[in-house]
């Protein structure tokens, strides 16, 4: 069932949540290609849902391991026997229009909103423990790092809120979105929220540090600006370095060269969140353009296009998306029923 409700906030909540669900089953398919040739050759233009395909040219999932303590750490379940081999797709089993983990596990951030009237940290760590544990529970071959190291310790017996070690992948920031979501009446208390909730699986300055450009673009968005102004906005106020970049320089190239060439295509914080604002600013009033160009640029473009589809589509609406991309979305974001919740804002 999708979000319900026809306040301002209410379909403002639908548009984020379903452009952050747009932005990653775009660009799943072509998830960590860095050759934009072979992406082009096995997909050509993406424009549209598509599923993922075998061989993988630029798959590193043959040099990525983990092995388990024991059964408290055990979360790749059957997928296991696909690491270390070459030419895997990352989303190897994934449908069309299908999310992959990290958008996955936003919904169930959403589900212990719901459950608690609010954001509860341990309530949310105790459903992401058991959902990661649990065999079948999700396709995704993949399991980013974070994720790993937090049930290395988790199975060493550290307790929940310690397991996280510090990251500084963009892959984290899709996490603010259901907060932002849930208190989209009030920011500063959805702010607050959000930046716990980044803490429990993706501590630290660098997470932080990127987290805070995306809210102030946010934040933008909801005073009236359109993603582009927003991102000239916080490129002018802030001082993170992560701002510093020529931009004068690269608005004027070809989008898709420039990211693979000057503003880098990885998914660390330091590349991806200046490729988040590139975007915004070259494409920034055209939400389908501005995710194709992410989609095609490839690297880490699922988890760029999480945050990217989410401002966008609170800023212009799940109207400014094309319909068979909201309607090929294979799980939608359910209900709050609000008229029945009484929300705590302490």
């Amino acid at each position: 069932m999708n979000l319900i409700g026809n306040s301002e906030e209410d379909i403002r909540s639908r548009s984020l949540l379903t452009g952050l669900q747009i932005g990653d089953a775009l660009a799943m398919p072509a998830h960590w290609y860095y050759n934009q040739s072979a992406l082009r050759k096995d997909y050509g233009e993406i424009d549209r849902f598509m599923a993922p395909k075998n061989p993988h040219p630029d798959s590193i999932l043959w040099r990525s391991k983990y092995t388990p303590l024991n059964r408290k750490g055990e979360i790749l379940h059957d997928q296991a026997k696909y690491w270390g081999r070459r030419g895997v797709h990352y989303h190897q089993f994934l449908e069309a229009g299908e999310n992959t983990l990290n958008a996955k596990l936003c919904h169930l951030l959403w589900k212990s909103l719901i459950a608690n009237k609010g954001w509860n940290g341990d309530n949310f760590l105790q459903q992401y423990i058991h959902f990661m544990v649990t065999p079948r529970s999700h396709g995704d071959t993949y399991v980013e790092e974070c994720h790993r190291n937090f049930f290395s310790n988790y199975a060493a017996g550290v307790q929940p809120r310690a397991c996280a070690e510090p990251e500084k992948h963009v892959g984290g920031l899709c996490f603010l979105f259901p907060v932002l979501a849930w208190y989209q009446d009030d920011f500063n208390v959805g702010r607050r929220y959000a930046m716990k909730q980044l803490s429990l699986l993706h501590p630290g300055r660098l997470m932080e540090e990127g987290a805070r450009i995306i809210l102030d673009i946010y934040e933008r968005i909801l005073e009236g600006d359109t993603p582009k102004l927003a991102a000239e906005h916080v490129i002018e106020r802030q001082n993170s370095f992560l701002v510093k970049r020529p931009w004068d320089k690269w608005i004027n190239q070809d989008t898709r060269n420039c990211l693979e060439q000057e503003v880098g295509l990885a998914c660390y914080i330091e590349r991806a969140v200046p490729a988040i604002l590139y975007l915004l600013l070259k494409h920034g009033n055209d939400p389908r353009q501005a995710l194709i160009e992410n989609t095609m640029a490839g690297g880490d473009n699922a988890h760029r296009g999480m945050p990217l589809g989410g401002l966008l589509g609170a800023a212009f609406g799940q109207s400014a998306f094309p319909g068979k991309w909201v309607r090929g979305l294979k799980e939608s974001f359910v209900s709050p029923q609000r008229d029945l919740v009484c929300e705590s804002r302490t």
